[in-house]
């Protein structure tokens, strides 16, 4: 059950930064050889790939609006990543089924990358764009420290994704409620100003 454990946090995390998941556990592979992580993550093509597909995500997920443009593009490639990290991982395990590896992978991926995506565009809403910047970092902050500690602790690292998942979607039901009563305040305020200039 570790390996579904695994699956789970690192699909977790592909939702956010899939390039960053495979980088993760492509150099844990490479430096320790560890038994969960499958081999093939660790190839140098892979592992270049992955870098480079992860440093253009680290510079347009810091641009308010290219970030959300650049999440819709990923809405194809996050969870797909989630899935089939998955799949490896179970395909290295004697007691995960691949196919339950891939959807608990993709699914995970599939939720947090919602997520993601969600608060992104509840975020883009406010006009400066340090907030942006500081909640880019924060999630590469996490997925580095969730990834690389599910590697030697599955269990707690996979409790760790579930409450930011749980958390995460709370957060973002009130963020878009909070955009929603936003928006009907100016709508309301520039009908106001319409009837005003109407009438004058």
């Amino acid at each position: 059950m570790e390996s579904l454990a695994l699956a789970f946090s690192s699909g977790w995390a592909s939702g956010i930064n899939s390039y960053l998941v495979v980088l993760v556990l492509g150099i844990a592979d490479r430096l320790g050889s560890f038994a969960s992580v499958p081999d093939v993550l660790g190839r140098w093509e892979v592992l270049t790939g992955a870098s480079l597909l992860y440093a253009f995500e680290f510079v347009a997920d810091k641009i308010p609006y290219v970030d959300s443009a650049w999440d819709v593009v990923s809405t194809a490639i996050r969870p797909v990543v989630g899935g089939v990290v998955g799949v490896l991982i179970a395909g290295d395990s004697a007691s995960l089924n691949e196919l339950a590896g891939g959807i608990v992978g993709g699914g995970s991926a599939l939720a947090s990358h919602s997520v993601k995506t969600g608060t992104r565009m509840a975020v883009n809403t406010v006009p400066e764009p340090f907030s942006n910047i500081g909640i880019s970092l924060g999630e590469d902050v996490a997925v580095l420290a969730v990834v690389w500690f599910a590697i030697e602790h599955p269990y707690a690292a996979a409790a760790i994704a579930a409450v930011l998942l749980v958390t995460g979607l709370v957060l973002l039901r009130l963020a878009w409620r909070t955009v929603r009563r936003g928006w009907a305040r100016f709508r309301a305020w520039r009908e106001r100003r319409a009837a005003v200039r109407t009438a004058g």
